[in-house]
């Protein structure tokens, strides 16, 4: 079984509305970070961002459990020594209710370019009214997961496209036949060609006959041989008469 990676074109990114009026930080935080991150979809991968956008209004009307709102600290550094600053959350609250729910959010998320790229999906509103309208988001309440409707239906759709060829290939392969024959006569012109090559060959063969001529020019040798043979002969026969005669006289 091959583990699935979500591609660019299977993520289809929805908006939601999430009203923060009532709610604990805390609890709201994890619900919202939650939809930042896709964990809500079936197609979820830790190194890829599969999110929604989420909206949060009302988010001057979040509270705290217990004492946090007197014992609890917003820190923050300037990067210099002794440079750390803190402030109470009943008095950031007050103040700055969207950067305390920024920045409860946004440490429930990756640290890394993978988280940055996220909490740019968030939009934190004060009040009850968002300019984010025209997007037509969908109003969750904390604690509901939205419904997934599956892959987009572009990916559907180029996945069936991506077959049509296959099967139109059928009637095209019938132009390629008749270009074959046009090959095949092609084919029989180097075959000529052969022929020719094989009369030059011919040609090649007719100058060994000179060759065998000097074969017949080596018999004379044979002959001379002979000739001294029979000479050689001719002094034995000379040989052989002058001894006979000198029997004689005895």
């Amino acid at each position: 079984m091959k583990t699935y990676s979500p591609k660019p074109e299977h993520i289809e990114r929805s908006w939601y509305v999430v009203d923060a009026s009532g709610q604990v930080l805390g609890r709201l935080a994890s619900e919202v970070a939650t939809l930042l991150r896709g964990k809500h979809k079936p197609i979820f991968a830790p190194h890829m961002d599969t999110g929604d956008h989420v909206v949060v209004i009302n988010a001057d009307k979040v509270e705290l459990s217990g004492n946090k709102a007197q014992n609890k600290f917003a820190y923050r550094h300037s990067g210099y020594p002794g440079g750390i600053t803190g402030i109470r959350y009943a008095d950031l609250l007050a103040t700055r209710p969207v950067a305390a729910v920024e920045k409860a959010i946004r440490g429930m998320l990756p640290k890394n370019r993978l988280g940055r790229q996220q909490i740019k999906k968030l939009h934190v509103v004060a009040g009850a009214e968002h300019p984010h309208s025209a997007q037509k988001p969908v109003r969750l309440t904390v604690g509901e997961r939205p419904r997934w409707s599956g892959l987009p239906t572009t990916v559907l759709t180029s996945r069936l496209e991506a077959k049509q060829p296959i099967a139109s290939k059928a009637p095209a392969k019938e132009p390629t036949a008749e270009k074959t024959p046009a090959k095949k006569t092609t084919a029989k012109k180097p075959a000529a060609k052969k022929t020719t090559a094989k009369k030059t060959t011919a040609k090649k063969t007719t100058p060994k006959k000179p060759a065998a001529k000097k074969t017949t020019a080596t018999k004379p040798a044979a002959t001379t041989s002979a000739a001294k043979k029979q000479t050689s002969k001719k002094t034995t026969a000379k040989k052989s008469a002058a001894k006979k005669p000198a029997k004689t006289e005895e």
